[in-house]
Order: structure tokens, then C-alpha cells, then sequence
């Protein structure tokens, strides 16, 4: 066997290893690619429902399910009150966004889960993709008090987590957990 394929086979058999680790604790810290292994917390509001929630939502060691889901819920589809499982990447993100700008203030949520039903209610009046992340949970509209969207969307840019959408007229900064890519709304 030659050395190049006995890395190869070193690195394969690590992959599986992590991939497999990562499966058995999915609650771990390791679960994203952001901060280091440090409690994070995150104030959101949703602008529709004037709901607000404070939480800890990441120990240090783990990500607490029962304020993921209260997350879940403020980020509902408040149209036909749906919730669904959001990506935790995306406040993880927020969070690092927050911590990048020095902001400390409330994350007002525009849009979270959007249910097909409504996605497709909402694509008649333009601007909303077919295949939106919103209903996979996969996406957040937001913007941050006291702060400019161009701040907003050159700091998500930065994180190269996934897609960028940048709506000045709207007042929201669009990210999600797809493929990298920006544009302006």
C-alpha cells in the first residue's frame, strides 16, 4: 500500500469516526462550526406577534431542547400558527453576528418557519422563492436594533454560512443554511 492511499485510508476511517460521533451526541458543541464551547444566549422579538423570549439557549456543553422549541415557537408560522423544527445553525449565527458587531440588543425576527401553504399564499404577491428555506426551517429574516442592514449583511457574508439576502426597503437581512450565495431584494 503506498503512503499517499494509507493517508487517504487514515483520513477516511477519522471522517467516519467524527461523522459517527456526531450522530451518537448531535447535542455536542462540536454540532457547529461558530464559537467555541461557551454558553450562548440570544433576546428575539417577533415583530408580528410582539412576542419577546430571553434565553440560554447552548450551555457550553449542550443545546437545551426545551428553549430550542421555545425558539421554535416564537419563530412559528404565526399566519397559521405552524411550528417547526428551525435550523440551530441559524441562531448560532445571529449570535455570532451580535457578538462581531458588539450588539446587545434584541434580534427582531420578520419571518422564521414559513409553512408551504403560506409560502405559496405569500409568492403570488412577488419576491418569495418557490423553493424557499423558510419552510424547511432553514432560513430567518431578521435585523438588529440600532444597527444598519449593510453591518448586518457584510458580517452574515463573513460567516459563509449559506445564503445572504439583503432587503433595505424591507428592513431585513435574509440568511439561511443553504448553498453560499447572496443577493439584494
Amino acid at each position: 500500500m503506498s503512503e499517499i492511499d494509507y493517508k487517504r485510508r487514515q483520513l477516511l476511517v477519522a471522517g467516519g469516526l467524527t461523522l459517527g460521533a456526531s450522530l451518537l451526541v448531535p447535542n455536542w458543541a462540536l454540532a457547529s462550526p461558530y464559537r467555541a464551547a461557551t454558553p450562548r444566549q440570544i433576546s428575539l422579538s417577533n415583530i408580528h406577534t410582539n412576542e419577546d423570549l430571553e434565553t440560554e439557549y447552548f450551555d457550553g456543553k449542550q443545546y437545551l431542547k426545551a428553549e430550542l422549541q421555545k425558539m421554535n415557537y416564537l419563530c412559528r408560522d404565526f399566519r397559521r400558527n405552524e411550528v417547526a423544527k428551525m435550523d440551530r445553525r441559524l441562531f448560532d449565527a445571529i449570535t455570532e453576528i451580535q457578538a462581531g458587531l458588539g450588539h446587545k440588543g434584541q434580534v427582531r425576527v420578520i419571518s422564521g418557519y414559513r409553512s408551504p401553504a403560506t409560502n405559496q399564499a405569500l409568492r403570488k404577491t412577488g419576491g418569495v422563492a418557490k423553493k424557499s428555506y423558510h419552510m424547511k426551517g432553514q432560513a430567518i429574516d431578521f435585523n438588529l436594533e440600532g444597527v444598519s442592514l449593510s453591518r448586518i449583511r457584510s458580517a452574515a457574508q463573513e460567516l459563509r454560512l449559506g445564503g445572504v439576502g439583503y432587503y433595505p426597503r424591507s428592513g431585513f437581512v435574509h440568511i439561511d443554511t443553504g448553498p453560499v450565495r447572496r443577493w439584494n431584494g
